[in-house]
């Protein structure tokens, strides 16, 4: 809030802004604790090739991967994402009420086509069912990407993802959640518009990832 604030030239500290916060009543989110899932039986499980080298210096380098739950009603959607390592931003993305193989495929190909088809991209992700699958190999071969996976039970080894996925829910999600599929999906894909054009990001200097980018052209 103090970063914000200072960027529209307001001479402002961060206990002066909680004081602020606290006198308008304004709380803020902190993230809920992640519910882990076992992946179930392993198939085509890649190397962890990234080991935590999570600053890049250029795009299309390493995308990230991973996919979380929203509650729609009394049943869950899928929400598949893919994260560029070199501003934070996201790049791809897809819904599905089953998580499958074919909802990180979606999201993989979002993101070939609106990054421009790069070549030699690293994707790293865990050893999710989706991941280790081998129509998700197959999707990744067709596009020249390589794979790298966290180590199992090492979620810090997709740190990045992590973090985005606990500022959706800490942020944005509301904690009853959705009442429909078609509410969720178009709640999450204005925060993703936000977070990628508007939200400022510590790793970016309090820039936002398109911003981060834009000025390292």
């Amino acid at each position: 809030m103090a970063k914000e604030l200072q960027e529209k030239g307001h001479r402002i500290g961060r206990y002066l802004a909680r004081s602020l916060m606290r006198e308008a009543g304004i709380a803020s989110r902190q993230r809920r604790r992640h519910k882990y899932k076992s992946p179930g039986v392993e198939a085509l499980v890649a190397p962890h090739v990234l080991k935590r080298k999570f600053d890049v210096t250029a795009v299309n380098q390493v995308w990230c991967g991973d996919v979380t739950y929203l509650k729609v009603g009394k049943r869950w959607l899928y929400f598949a994402a893919i994260l560029d390592l070199f501003a934070r931003r996201i790049v791809g993305w897809s819904f599905s009420m089953i998580s499958d193989a074919t909802l990180t495929c979606e999201a993989l190909r979002m993101a070939v086509e609106l990054r421009g088809r790069p070549k030699e991209v690293l994707f790293h992700s865990d050893q999710g069912c989706q991941y280790t699958s081998h129509k998700f190999r197959n999707e990744l071969l067709a596009h020249g990407v390589r794979q790298s996976m966290s180590r199992k039970g090492e979620c810090w080894d997709n740190a990045p993802m992590e973090r985005f996925f606990g500022s959706l829910k800490s942020e944005w999600v509301p904690e009853t959640g959705y009442a429909s599929e078609h509410e969720a999906r178009a709640d999450v894909q204005r925060y993703v518009s936000r977070y990628n054009i508007t939200r400022p990001h510590s790793y970016n200097d309090y820039r936002s990832p398109v911003v981060r980018e834009r000025l390292a052209a």
